[in-house]
């Protein structure tokens, strides 16, 4: 199995509290399961979580959720109209990010 860059360079201790699968929930995306069973499980209302997510059905999933998806489409094979259809705010650098997320 191929590691994850970010779990190299030891950054898995941050985030594996906040870790989740499609085999926690049982429907993966395009249904919004998933990202319903995490904001429950963080203690968050869907209204108030962010997505960012590179796939329609992520989008799909996130908006049917009632969240504020950001659809990275900064790869050249990614579906730039398709995460448009889907409802997603489109960016295609990472580095904008930061500048879109309303954080208060």
């Amino acid at each position: 199995m191929r590691q994850r860059p970010w779990v190299l360079r030891g950054l898995l201790p941050l985030f594996e509290h906040a870790m989740f699968s499609s085999t926690m929930v049982s429907r993966g995306k395009p249904f919004p399961d998933l990202f319903l069973h995490a904001a429950k499980t963080m203690g968050f209302a869907p209204a108030d979580c962010i997505v960012i997510e590179d796939s329609v059905a992520g989008t799909q999933a996130g908006i049917a959720a009632g969240m504020r998806v950001y659809a990275y489409h900064g790869d050249p094979y990614s579906d730039r109209d398709g995460l448009a259809s889907a409802g997603g705010v489109l960016f295609d650098d990472m580095r904008e990010l930061a500048g879109l997320v309303p954080i208060h």
